[in-house]
């Protein structure tokens, strides 16, 4: 995107923002694993950066948001605490769930991040619950849920589109598409013309943007959550982008060319690729390093901070669990 009548606070914002999500993987999740401080497996979205920066700029604290397994960026982007983050990776005392969640499970009900999930495609069919809610209720609330290219060959991607169109709720779809699920690449296994067809299929209004221009998809939210939030029809985004890392940090991914992610990274790395836009419009490389440099320290603290937090108490196991309903009280 060209520096022409480019906002220069948002642009700069928007970069903050990558930033910071880039850091709290780098030097606080990867960290964090390689000193075993977390011992499963971690799912980093390096190089995805703009997708979460420039959708949740568009987005209030009380919309609502879910996400997938590869959900920190979109958590931290929707206001999500880094330290409170931090420490539910780490299992500890004053994490967003208590500690309980984790990485593939992360929520903040105080942000409107109604949670990450580990099954693919299952936040779909929630998020049409969660708008059929706020339409009911006649709050001027929107839902975004984001899913990756590998959820759109699964059974809820059909069921919460269909459904969403169907009662006309207020709901962005938005895949977020790296090219690989998991360790197959997404466009060897899916048939016809892939994700942004399929909605218009469903006579849903579909956009393909670059997602790896962070301006551009911080403009296309702005226009999607403006027609939603004017009552308009559930929208389709199509964001294409890349994972830069395996699909786990444990991922080696020998499946992919050898130079496969060197050369996307010299050629559509999301924060090079703004840093550059902000210097047309005039920021100095000595603004752009501070921004770089504040990240990495906010997130090295971070990591630092929820190190030292004490785990949950033992009692709290019990805490949260369900109670009622059980079959052998219920049925018999």
């Amino acid at each position: 995107m060209t520096s022409a009548g480019h906002n220069f606070e948002r642009g700069r914002s928007l970069l903050e923002m990558m930033e910071r999500i880039r850091a709290f993987e780098e030097q606080a999740c990867l960290a964090a694993e390689r000193d075993k401080l977390v011992l499963g497996a971690i799912h980093p979205s390096i190089g995805q950066e703009a997708v979460a920066a420039g959708i949740m700029h568009n987005l209030s604290k009380e919309d609502i948001l879910l996400s997938t397994h590869r959900g920190h960026g979109h958590t931290l982007a929707k206001g999500a605490s880094s330290l409170a983050m931090m420490r539910e990776l780490l299992g500890r005392e004053g994490g967003c769930c208590g500690g309980k969640g984790g990485s593939m499970h992360i929520a903040d009900f105080d942000v409107g991040m109604l949670g990450a999930n580990g099954v693919v495609g299952a936040n779909i069919t929630i998020a049409a619950g969660a708008a059929h809610a706020i339409k009911l209720l006649g709050d001027n609330r929107i839902v975004v849920d984001i899913f990756g290219d590998g959820a759109i060959n699964r059974g809820p991607f059909l069921e919460g589109i269909n459904w969403a169109v169907v009662f006309k709720l207020p709901i962005l779809f938005v895949c977020e598409d790296n090219q690989y699920s998991a360790t197959t690449r997404t466009a060897s296994m899916t048939a016809g013309e892939g994700a942004a067809a399929r909605a218009a299929s469903l006579g849903m209004r579909a956009t393909t943007v670059d997602g790896n221009d962070v301006e551009a998809i911080a403009d296309t939210v702005a226009d999607i959550a403006a027609r939603l939030r004017a009552g308009g029809p559930p929208e389709f985004l199509h964001a294409k982008t890349y994972r830069r890392t395996g699909h786990t940090s444990f991922d080696p991914a020998t499946y992919r060319p050898a130079n496969e992610s060197t050369e996307e990274e010299k050629k559509n790395d999301p924060i090079k690729r703004q840093r550059a836009v902000l210097v047309a419009a005039g920021m100095s490389e000595a603004n752009l390093q501070s921004l770089h440099e504040n990240a990495q320290k906010e997130m090295i603290d971070v990591l630092k901070k929820a190190a030292e937090t004490p785990f949950p108490a033992s009692e709290t196991a019990f805490q949260d669990v369900q109670d009622i309903g059980s079959p052998a009280v219920e049925a018999y």
